[in-house]
């Protein structure tokens, strides 16, 4: 989704297309697998980058596995910092349909790292799997979608960004790959929530009660664990 403030009408239109696709699937509901860090298995996910994506893509996959055992018993700041510095630099933003060849594909962090380019989806998972890896309660964390407002006009494109909340009802500091620093939503005049959705559930604008079932549907969501699974992080 956004990259930043260079983005053509026709793609604005777009985004606001697949922006409201989004929702429409949510009102479906969502579905969600149970994280099992115990499945987490480091050889396949060496096995499976080499097959895919070669020398490069193994060695960002190296740099990801150096950043979990650097981050490792840290404070909560300095691994938020640590994940969110790690994925910006190491993965180019590139819309979905070059990468993919799809409108909107989500991507495991083995394939946004082999690929070594994703959107802003592929940021916010990457760094929600790297994080809860690291021992972060998953009800701390949150992707949340935006409508992020481009520079000083009022037009608007579909972003996604990850929110870490220290409460279920504190302001949420925002991981961005449009933004090199962490900082609250407060702070974040520029981003207007839709809704947010975790393992556990589905919160609408700044909601702090879950308003949708989590062991519904939802397809992206879906099919990139299923992904991650067979791929060696679940």
């Amino acid at each position: 989704m956004a990259q930043g403030p260079t983005l053509s009408k026709a793609a604005l239109s777009r985004r606001a297309f697949l922006t409201s696709a989004g929702l429409a699937a949510l009102g479906i509901g969502l579905g969600f697998f149970p994280f099992q860090a115990s499945a987490f298995n480091p050889t396949r996910l060496r096995e499976r980058m080499g097959a895919l994506y070669g020398q490069p893509g193994l060695a960002r996959l190296e740099g990801w596995f150096a950043l979990l055992q650097r981050a490792a018993g840290q404070d909560i700041q300095t691994q938020l910092r640590e994940v969110n510095d790690f994925f910006n630099r190491n993965v180019r933003w590139v819309d979905d349909i070059i990468t993919w060849g799809q409108e909107d594909y989500w991507a495991t962090p083995l394939e946004a790292l082999g690929k070594g380019q994703g959107d802003c989806e592929d940021y916010s998972i990457a760094k929600y799997i790297t994080l809860k890896q690291l021992g972060v309660p998953g009800e701390r964390l949150r992707m949340i979608y935006v409508r992020a407002r481009i520079g000083r006009s009022s037009i608007t494109q579909a972003h996604m960004v990850l929110g870490y909340y220290e409460t279920p009802s504190a302001v949420p500091l925002i991981l961005d790959n449009m933004a090199p620093s962490i900082s609250p939503a407060s702070q974040r005049t520029d981003l207007d929530p839709v809704f947010s959705f975790n393992s556990q559930g589905l919160w609408a604008g700044g909601s702090s009660e879950s308003r949708a079932d989590p062991l519904a549907r939802l397809s992206r969501w879906r099919s990139v664990l299923e992904r991650m699974q067979s791929q060696g992080f679940l």
